[in-house]
């Protein structure tokens, strides 16, 4: 039985404009010890999916679908059933560590908080554990610093703390939301080296939300492309690197530095902008923005195509565009790079 499954997970929102989908019929499997990331720019769907893995959706929300955790079924399950799990077996790192840590109470209270609310240790002993896992993470002199408060430390120690926080009571299931936003490069490096250690020597699974495909390449084996609430790519993270055959996959690609980008060079950019919920196409969320875009697009939802063992493309232009890969490096980036509504043969 794999740690975590999810089989047509959806969540519906109510905007201005009515209801709308933000999560689209997303599906995958967790096991033990085993790392899965998520790509794609924002407002994809990627954070509204493992919020609703936590069970913290925005109020109104509408859930759909499955999130089998242990077997044990999340979607509906009451609010104080979801408070034992969260912080305990399930634990999350938010992207901005001085929202997720409350400014008037001391950091050594808020590691040990978990430890008292799920495993009913002392409060001398809780600020025990709090403090080596202070030290754990890399705050130095950890058990003076444990009195201090969030705005007594930097950003990278603050999100140190909330990764000790989450870690507290040796979840199985680890959830880091961009945990490096807002970082320099250098912390930024620091905290998912830290991340990577300690999924590794825990035992623990991670799902890993970023933007940033390096930070994807370096800290997971699998991974996700998500686009307008759907999985549009997903497959080993060496495969999908490898191999990459959805359009929108290869407009991130395309979008990239590299070391052999000339200065004042323009890189390639996804034509237009992402629409609105409720603008969303009926059949596949990138039709329009696509160069390979006919009018089927619109209306049919595509179905999943196995593009190597264990990597799949949502995608029915696939020949079409591995046509235009053969032809060459300038040919694709042209079409990508077009956007094209008119029809193609």
């Amino acid at each position: 039985m794999p740690l975590l499954e999810v089989r047509d997970l959806s969540v519906q929102l109510q905007t201005q404009r009515g209801p709308a989908l933000a999560v689209r019929n997303v599906g995958f499997t967790l096991e033990r010890g085993e790392t899965l990331g998520i790509v794609g720019e924002s407002g994809c769907g990627k954070s509204l999916t493992v919020m609703a893995l936590m069970g913290l959706l925005p109020e109104g929300a509408r859930v759909t679908g499955s999130i089998a955790f242990e077997g044990k079924e999340l979607v509906g399950l009451p609010e104080r059933d979801l408070q034992a799990l969260r912080g305990d077996r399930m634990a999350m790192v938010f992207q901005e560590p001085m929202t997720a840590l409350n400014p008037v109470h001391t950091v050594g209270d808020q590691v040990a908080e978990p430890l008292r609310l799920h495993r009913g240790v002392s409060r001398a002993e809780a600020r025990k554990q709090a403090i080596a896992l202070l030290d754990r993470v890399g705050i130095p002199d950890a058990a003076r610093r444990a009195d201090a408060y969030p705005h007594q430390f930097s950003g990278g120690q603050r999100q140190r703390i909330t990764i000790a926080m989450a870690l507290a009571c040796g979840p199985d299931l680890l959830v880091a939301d961009e945990p490096t936003t807002a970082l320099d490069v250098t912390i930024q490096r620091q905290i998912l080296d830290l991340v990577r250690e300690l999924v590794a020597e825990r035992g623990m699974a991670l799902v890993l939300i970023s933007h940033d495909l390096g930070v994807i390449a370096q800290s997971v084996r699998r991974m996700l492309v998500m686009y307008g609430g759907s999985v549009v790519e997903s497959g080993a993270t060496a495969s999908v690197f490898a191999h990459p055959v959805h359009p929108y996959t290869l407009g991130l690609f395309a979008a990239r530095p590299g070391l052999r980008t000339a200065k004042g060079q323009r890189l390639a950019t996804i034509p237009g902008t992402v629409p609105e919920l409720v603008d969303l196409p009926a059949g596949c969320p990138f039709a329009g923005r696509c160069g390979f875009t006919v009018p089927e697009c619109h209306v049919t939802v595509p179905p999943p195509y196995q593009v190597d063992p264990g990597h799949v493309a949502r995608c029915i232009r696939l020949e079409a565009v591995e046509a235009t890969k053969a032809a060459g490096a300038a040919a694709l980036t042209a079409t990508l790079a077009h956007g094209e509504r008119e029809e193609q043969p």
